[in-house]
């Protein structure tokens, strides 16, 4: 009786964990081997295959995982793991501000809950050798770097205000059926702080506007591919605890085996 018992519990408690899982609006990436456009030394890496969220978290989707589990919400977020911006375009605990869009990406999510997220639905954050792998590609080719108008474009996107508040799926989908990846929000990786940078960039400021910082182009491989450089500069530039406007997540999900 007592082994049922145990059993029982055990069930329970899987059952409660993956209750929250959404495995549709996943796609399949084919993984390779590539060289990224930053860091790493110019050293080739080689991406497993996997699969990754077609669309960024929206704030309506993070809504659902806090009403599941109350210690993210706003007010009960342990302060180690959310700085004082956590969610702060939220009303309260379970209602956006009238100006903010159910479908738009949630942003002001910190690394600690945009991990907790995805390893509620099985899945985890990106690392980012993934998430550059799938970002490298444009509607039509896998490794669009080729094209002089790539960069040209992303660049363009970057610099285009309060694009956080746009709806999800508004630019093109890539070659994997990927959208959202660049043109809408920055996006948390696993290991946003594996890239090593030097000095001032590490200092504690003022997160919003000392983010991008010239000591960081160390181990850039291109130094001309400014966008991939603006992407590493913020990631060596964060904390796990901060929650910004225009930072959120996507999910990915470890494959066994090729399709």
């Amino acid at each position: 009786m007592k082994t049922k018992a145990f059993s029982l519990i055990i069930f329970c408690c899987v059952f409660q964990t993956f209750l929250f899982a959404q495995t549709e609006g996943m796609v399949y990436i084919e993984g390779s081997r590539y060289l990224p456009l930053y860091g790493r030394d110019s050293t080739v890496v080689e991406v497993n295959d996997f699969k990754m969220d077609v669309y960024p978290v929206t704030n309506k989707e993070f809504k659902q995982f806090v009403e599941k589990f109350p210690k993210w919400q706003k007010s009960k977020v342990i302060k180690l793991f959310a700085d004082d911006s956590y969610l702060s375009n939220w009303k309260n605990d379970l209602e956006l501000k009238d100006t903010e869009n159910p479908d738009s990406p949630v942003t002001y999510v910190s690394w600690f809950a945009a991990k907790a997220y995805c390893e509620c639905q099985g899945k985890r954050l990106p690392t980012v050798d993934e998430w550059e792998y799938v970002a490298m590609a444009d509607e039509t080719t896998k490794d669009a770097r080729v094209k002089p108008s790539y960069n040209e474009k992303i660049l363009s996107w970057y610099e285009a205000p309060r694009s956080n508040e746009n709806l999800i799926g508004q630019t093109p989908r890539n070659i994997w059926g990927v959208y959202d990846l660049h043109g809408l929000v920055w996006e948390w990786t696993l290991d946003f702080n594996s890239v090593l940078i030097t000095g001032e960039s590490r200092k504690d400021v003022d997160k919003d506007s000392n983010l991008f910082c010239g000591s960081a182009s160390v181990n850039a491989t291109d130094l001309m591919n400014y966008a991939a450089f603006m992407r590493y500069a913020i990631r060596g530039s964060l904390k796990a605890k901060y929650a910004m406007k225009n930072l959120g997540f996507r999910c990915v999900q470890d494959v066994n085996e090729k399709k």
